[in-house]
């Protein structure tokens, strides 16, 4: 192995390593862990970000993007994301944001671990998914785009973005796939945290039925449930082995 491609690599690893340990310490200074289950503590605090973003709209807006191309690249949960973008800017407005930033955010990771990690990731990942060189050889687009709508059949989000690396996607194919495939499903999931703010300001006091009684996120639920049925099918016609 190239001794300066070690150094490299070593050299990202620590800052990696660095800049998640600052962030995670910072996040669990600023919050109290117990907190966060306490439904007065998640009302009273909607309030003041809802305040805090129809003053600060623009800047609110900005870092939200710029910390969601970041979390991505660092190998963070989608999930989080989306229901935070609903929450605080709902469901148009919020998948706009998340959208675009995870999409940019993806793409970096995959420029970034395919220049400096490729041999890894096709040591790790390559016996692991090798069944399916054969689809994206077809049409990576298509394909890739179909595995992203199915959620990578259960793959993590951080590992759908650098798996098309063992396939040599054009980043062209990969942006447009990444794009449109996670549409559906991250439309979904923003519009359920846009239904939980809602359903906070209507209700004095949260419950299960106050919840699936909504129409802001029974709906989003049955979309969801649409999309896993239509996941399957795909991942049943074209994903079989």
């Amino acid at each position: 192995m190239n001794p300066n491609s070690l150094n490299i690599k070593i050299i990202l690893g620590i800052i990696y390593i660095t800049v998640l340990s600052i962030g995670l310490y910072f996040l669990f200074s600023a919050v109290d862990l117990k907190d966060l289950t306490s439904y007065e503590f998640i009302r009273v605090n909607k309030d003041i970000i809802l305040k805090y973003k129809n003053e600060n709209f623009l800047f609110l807006t900005i870092v939200f993007f710029i910390f969601s191309v970041v979390w991505t690249l660092l190998l963070g949960f989608a999930m989080p994301l989306l229901i935070f973008s609903g929450f605080v800017f709902g469901k148009w407005w919020g998948i706009s944001i998340v959208l675009v930033a995870t999409t940019i955010g993806a793409t970096l990771l995959y420029l970034l671990v395919g220049y400096f990690f490729r041999e890894m990731v096709e040591e790790k990942l390559a016996p692991k998914f090798q069944k399916l060189r054969k689809f994206f050889i077809k049409n990576d687009i298509i394909y890739f785009m179909s595995f992203r709508f199915v959620g990578g059949g259960g793959t993590p989000y951080a590992i759908q973005n650098i798996l098309p690396i063992l396939f040599n996607m054009p980043l062209k194919n990969y942006i447009i796939a990444t794009f449109i495939g996670s549409m559906p499903s991250m439309f979904v999931t923003v519009a359920i945290g846009s239904g939980i703010e809602r359903v906070i300001d209507q209700n004095a006091e949260l419950s299960v039925l106050s919840v699936l009684t909504s129409p802001e996120i029974y709906i989003p639920i049955i979309g969801f449930a649409v999309i896993l049925l239509s996941a399957l099918g795909i991942k049943k016609i074209y994903f079989k082995d």
